[in-house]
């Protein structure tokens, strides 16, 4: 029997398995992180941009954009390094400020700000927090092609430039993720997170919109939203990260808001899409441990994963932690609705972003048999129509399939 360890929160969890009837998908292979100094070199390899130290003078305000901690971006070793040279170039600390680009997420707690930036930049550079809801902090400056109201953190317009530093990874309809998002929406009033991913979903078919997918930047109605909402306030400079399992930069796309980011997307796309010959009647995804399964909302992209993999009425074993619980307060009430369908009209009758959510989480767990190892109670997993599992009940003795080793970082055609 092979033996393989999945991870689970900040954890792992050992399965035995038979080579001969199991294959495993998205093995990633291990890769030295970047030096400061390569990153230097990087930095000084702008994509169709000048170099920091040719935008910024000094005398001039920067805001920095960063992910919250349902990401991983290395974006502590990153916001160091720019950090140094913004200084060195003459801005001094007190022009800096970085913001957390949470969009309808909670705020980071003070101990995931010092992990996100690392402890030395937490105290020295002021942070911002935001908050989608807050009238008096955010600013309308202007609307989309279809009417979308762009909202943004006024901070954004308060500072003489931004600087996003975000990390790339498949996100299940809008493409990808990093770049544009750091802005809209993660800086970007209630109202337009939501009508932008409104657009995600039609509701004449009462289904995920055509050309609304992982891995889909063309013709993705979510993505020119996004693209458009952040032309309103255009980064100066943009940083997109690939990192490796345990968070690190492996390879880092720097420039021009939008193609440093489709730079560093067609890289992570030729490097995690898996084309499969067949799909299997099981399957067993892990998400690849925190903080891809820190709460549902995230772990479901894994279980979106999964499924690409599974023939229809077949069992998938998933493994996702949620310390966090859900994600959201109010996500599992959409699953009073009887069937996915009903969600479908409710969603469209008043939309919500994580309505969107629970209704692809649903649809999966009426397609197949969706065991989940998880701390949820089994309550609510039973809501949600997983059936809850304990780690001795996880065996492959049966049937054949694949093995997903980190299903939030690959994508399967």
């Amino acid at each position: 029997m092979a033996k393989i360890d999945l991870k689970y929160g900040r954890s792992s969890i050992p399965l035995e398995y038979d080579a001969g009837r199991f294959n495993v998908l998205g093995s990633t292979v291990e890769e030295n992180p970047l030096s400061d100094a390569e990153i230097g070199n990087r930095l000084e390899r702008s994509i169709d941009s000048p170099n920091l130290e040719d935008i910024i003078e000094p005398g001039q305000t920067v805001l920095i954009v960063v992910p919250d901690a349902t990401r991983q971006t290395a974006s502590g070793q990153i916001v160091n390094l720019i950090v140094r040279r913004l200084i060195a170039n003459g801005t001094p600390a007190h022009d800096i400020r970085i913001i957390f680009a949470t969009g309808i997420h909670r705020k980071a707690t003070d101990a995931e700000k010092a992990a996100i930036l690392t402890p030395f930049i937490a105290q020295r550079i002021k942070t911002l927090d935001h908050d989608p809801r807050d009238l008096a902090g955010l600013v309308r400056v202007g609307e989309t092609s279809v009417g979308i109201p762009v909202e943004l953190n006024r901070a954004v317009l308060e500072h003489d430039h931004v600087i996003t530093v975000g990390g790339v990874t498949f996100h299940y309809f809008a493409g990808f993720t990093g770049g544009r998002k750091l802005i809209c929406p993660g800086l970007a009033s209630s109202r337009t997170i939501s009508e932008t991913h409104k657009l995600a979903f039609d509701c004449e078919r009462k289904t995920r919109r055509a050309g609304v997918d992982t891995g889909l930047l063309d013709d993705n109605a979510v993505n020119k939203a996004f693209m458009e909402a952040v032309a309103k306030a255009e980064p100066s400079f943009a940083i997109s990260t690939i990192v490796n399992d345990d968070g690190e930069a492996v390879d880092t796309y720097c420039g021009n808001w939008i193609s440093s980011h489709r730079a560093a997307c067609d890289a992570y796309s030729a490097q995690h899409t898996i084309n499969l010959a067949e799909k299997r009647p099981v399957v067993v995804v892990s998400c690849g441990g925190y903080p891809y399964d820190i709460n549902m909302i995230q772990a479901h992209k894994a279980l979106d994963t999964a499924t690409r993999a599974c023939t229809d009425g077949g069992t998938i074993c998933f493994l996702a932690e949620c310390e966090d619980g859900l994600g959201r307060d109010d996500f599992l009430k959409w699953f009073e609705a009887e069937h996915s369908q009903r969600l479908a009209e409710m969603l469209c009758q008043k939309y919500q972003v994580n309505g969107q959510t629970a209704w692809s989480l649903l649809t999966k767990a009426e397609r197949f048999d969706v065991r989940i190892v998880t701390q949820l109670d089994e309550a609510i997993c039973k809501r949600m129509r997983l059936r809850k599992i304990e780690l001795s009940e996880l065996s492959l003795a049966n049937g054949s399939g694949y093995i997903v080793s980190h299903g939030a970082k690959f994508h399967i055609i």
